[in-house]
């Protein structure tokens, strides 16, 4: 079962490219919306950022973090605890890159560009039956006085 839930974690993080990563700074817990580019084959969640934005910093002193991947459509969501580092390994950089990114740098080789890498610690997830098999199995639970049975829930060690 947990190879399948593994399967399930990186299959579900790769459906859903924009998370929330959460870091800590000492005091403050900080999220922003980031473009995962997950590779199991390495085992790593990989994000482009800026240095000017921080996130490098507080993962420098507080490496451990939090990713939030959410589908509200289908109900589908995965909260994944790992290890970050931060590099500036161009040659990364340039293999991430992606059209998206041109949304915040013109080029790979902008000089403010740094990769985190993501190791995995933990996962758990919520695989949902989609919004409408989920709106409907609320209004039968909100209409009978049960729980509605929204899918498959599973804490997976990575």
């Amino acid at each position: 079962m947990a190879d399948k839930d593994t399967d399930r974690v990186w299959d579900l993080m790769k459906k859903i490219p924009i998370c929330m990563l959460t870091t800590w700074d000492g005091t403050n817990l900080h999220s922003r919306p980031m473009d995962a580019r997950t590779r199991r084959e390495q085992n790593a969640i990989y994000f482009l950022a800026d240095v000017r934005h921080h996130a490098d910093d507080e993962i420098a002193k507080y490496p451990k973090l939090n990713l939030s991947f959410s589908d509200s459509d289908a109900h589908n969501y995965v909260s994944l605890s790992g290890n970050a580092v931060v590099s500036n390994d161009r040659a990364k950089i340039k293999e991430l890159w992606e059209p998206t990114a041109k949304a915040w740098w013109d080029t790979p080789d902008n000089p403010n560009i740094r990769v985190l890498k993501v190791t995995p610690i933990e996962a758990e997830y919520w695989d949902g039956p989609g919004k409408v098999v989920a709106m409907i199995k609320m209004l039968t639970a909100a209409a009978t006085g049960s729980r509605p049975e929204l899918g498959e829930n599973r804490k997976v060690s990575m």
